[in-house]
């Protein structure tokens, strides 16, 4: 029995159960039956109770096998009706199941019942959905987590190339003061470059680590207040822009409230601001306001073209009209904000300016 498939075994449970109450309920008419009494009505009214037990015996005998055969049929085919109504749903239940185990996302347990097996059909579709939507996030976990290790190492491969020049830089020099050799004899001249050439390493590898450790710590949103904090954040590059003869205009509502990791989104302002104040020629205009729920940063400058845009974000990329890694540029700035404010699922925007010309970054809270 254990072997069979669920219709035939439903119909011979079933079967079996009707088969005993069939052959118990004939035994015990055949038992019971010739004991009665039979009551006779004669045509003076006179009533004559008699055992009749050899005519009802033949009675029964006769009857027996018709009611058998009857009761058996009907037997047989209710225990089929039953089983197939019992194993249908179960059999789709479970041709469904096998579609689902081969993960095709049109599989479906059509039952349409309320009964126990509609309930277990429903379970198992939202069973089913709740495992695709879990393969689909696990699956945009592990793009997500291949192209972070994929920038991790583009990352890792530019710093170890950035780092590289000035360290041979360096050593070149300082064993060619080791010698002596021509005009490297004067300590005092090349002394200071080294030492300026080590602050630079100094700065290039305290932003890396920096950068490094920026997905590491997760600081959870709150409600601030952006005008607070932004004109907190812009007073030093206020001074920075005066002591450059650059005009810093700051323009915020008196209270602007948004949900925000401060830490993240105070340093991401921060790099937008330094490179605006850094692009920005004597003379000319940096603009900070609030448009609606967007926070926008201009600066008068040359506008940068949009194929140089795009490439602006990679770390350590300088275009040639940039600051080269000398004058204190080191092509980590805009990768920084493009990190942080991807984390916070912020939207921004940076696209240069017709009137005046310059550049606009924008920030959508």
């Amino acid at each position: 029995m254990k072997r069979l498939k669920l219709f035939p075994k439903i119909f011979l449970y079933t079967m079996s159960i009707m088969l005993f109450v069939v052959v118990v309920t004939h035994g015990l008419i055949y038992l019971l039956a010739p004991q009665m009494q039979l009551a006779l009505s004669t045509q003076d009214d006179v009533v004559v109770s008699i055992r009749q037990e050899q005519f009802v015996t033949e009675a029964v005998e006769k009857a027996l096998p018709i009611s058998l055969s009857c009761s058996l049929l009907i037997s047989v085919v209710c225990s089929l009706l039953f089983s197939k109504a019992i194993a249908d749903p179960i059999k789709k239940i479970s041709a469904s199941t096998e579609q689902m185990m081969k993960l095709d996302h049109g599989a479906n347990c059509s039952i349409h019942t309320k009964d126990e097996i509609g309930t277990l059909a429903q379970n198992v579709n939202d069973l089913y959905s709740n495992l695709l939507s879990t393969i689909e996030h696990l699956e945009r976990e592990k793009d997500a987590v291949r192209d972070m290790e994929r920038a991790k190492a583009d990352f890792l491969r530019a710093a170890s190339h950035e780092l590289k020049t000035p360290v041979t830089t360096l050593n070149a020099t300082l064993e060619n003061m080791i010698l002596g050799v021509g005009k490297y004899q004067d300590y005092a001249a090349y002394l200071p470059e080294c030492k300026e050439m080590v602050e630079q390493l100094s700065g290039m590898i305290h932003e890396i680590l920096e950068t490094s450790k920026l997905n590491l710590i997760a600081e959870p949103p709150k409600q601030v207040d952006v005008s607070e904090l932004l004109a907190e954040l812009c007073e030093p590059y206020q001074l920075i822009a005066a002591a450059h003869q650059i005009t810093f205009s700051l323009d915020l509502p008196e209270q602007f409230s948004a949900v925000l990791p401060v830490g993240p989104f105070s340093k991401a302002v921060s790099n937008i601001l330094a490179n605006a104040v850094a692009y920005t020629e004597a003379g000319k205009n940096v603009s900070v306001y609030m448009e609606g729920r967007s926070l926008v940063v201009e600066n008068a400058c040359k506008p940068i073209p949009d194929d140089e845009i795009r490439r602006l974000f990679e770390p350590f990329y300088r275009p040639d009209f940039s600051r080269s890694r000398e004058s204190g540029g080191n092509g980590l700035g805009l990768y920084i904000v493009d990190t942080l404010l991807t984390s916070m699922d912020v939207p921004y925007f940076f696209k240069p300016m017709k009137s005046p010309p310059g550049m606009r970054f924008t920030i959508q809270l």
